[in-house]
């Protein structure tokens, strides 16, 4: 459906017109409602890992390996299916961006939302964002097709709406 889309274009090698309705399925979505909470204690990733694998290492010294199980506290499958169904969903705008090909010297973009406001923000902030694209397990019909969080979660209580393209533009 047309109004579920939204475009991303300007000074890019290879424009997007992308269906945020199939993103429910994709591993990278986060979740709205933790995301920007977890952000302010995450430590960095590396760090994050190799804590990871220590402990793993760590626990099969001493104890053994053991298989993985998914069902070993509960089901999880009911779990994740309740989860998709009321949650709130967004996705990292970095890997679209990415995949446009700005050319050199983007700088900035406009956000261009469905009544025609413009708003310019730099190239950096916009690359750093989340997407929201559901809300308690709908998409976005009202005030969709997007809506765009800054990476830094400044605007997580009002974030901007009616999102319909993004566009690059160089300085």
């Amino acid at each position: 459906m047309q109004e579920f889309v939204f475009f991303i274009n300007g000074d890019v090698n290879h424009p997007l017109t992308v269906d945020p309705t199939v993103w429910i399925f994709d591993e990278r979505k986060v979740d709205l409602d933790t995301y920007f909470e977890e952000l302010e204690t995450k430590d960095d990733e590396e760090t994050a890992y190799k804590k990871a694998i220590s402990a793993q290492w760590d626990k099969e010294i001493t104890e053994g390996s053991e298989p993985p199980n998914p069902n070993k506290n509960g089901n999880e499958i009911k779990y994740e299916k309740q989860k998709l169904i009321n949650g709130s969903f967004g996705m990292p705008l970095k890997p679209f961006l990415d995949n446009t090909g700005p050319k050199e010297g983007v700088t900035e973009v406009e956000v261009i939302q469905k009544d025609g406001t413009i708003q310019n923000f730099k190239y950096s902030d916009i690359r750093a964002g989340i997407v929201g694209f559901s809300h308690k397990g709908q998409p976005l019909r009202d005030n969709g097709p997007i809506h765009f969080y800054f990476g830094d979660g400044s605007n997580q209580k009002s974030p901007i709406k009616n999102v319909c393209k993004f566009k690059l533009l160089q300085s």
